[in-house]
């Protein structure tokens, strides 16, 4: 891939894209094939180590993350513009208590080697309990009844 020799005045936003683009060809053409999580640690499904299962599980919960947050941006863009700010203030609430709830969950284990793993499981259930939530905004463009 080559880049622009000079960008022009008029094209800033292009050339700041060819050097974003350039680098995230060279990044992963850097890193191998192998799934890594936080820290650098590789997810290896068939290991028992505790570093891989910690890795795996912030791996599964990366995944059920990312996969929630497209379906809260489908769920906004469906909605009218009257009724995004309340999904707006809705998600970023449980999105708060989702993590401050797994804290004190797991606030006695967080001297253990699989802390992680356990913080990780707990944020990958409340994400996946949220589904039914954002399904029912989309259905019924307001929050479920508590």
């Amino acid at each position: 891939m080559s880049l622009p020799a000079s960008p022009s005045m008029r094209q800033p936003l292009q050339f700041f894209a060819s050097l974003c683009a350039a680098g995230l060809l060279t990044v992963s053409a850097l890193y191998p094939t192998t799934a890594q999580a936080q820290a650098g640690a590789v997810c290896d499904p068939q290991s028992s180590a505790v570093a891989s299962l910690n890795a795996c599980t912030v791996q599964h919960f990366q995944e059920v993350d990312t996969a929630q947050n497209i379906l809260y941006a489908d769920v906004m863009r469906a909605l009218s513009v009257h009724e995004r700010p309340a999904l707006r203030q809705d998600q970023t609430a449980w999105s708060r208590q989702r993590t401050r709830g797994c804290k004190v969950r797991h606030a006695a284990d967080e001297d253990r080697a699989d802390w992680p793993a356990r913080y990780h499981r707990c944020l990958t259930a409340a994400t996946e309990a949220r589904r039914t939530a954002l399904e029912h905004w989309l259905h019924h463009g307001e929050r479920p009844p508590q």
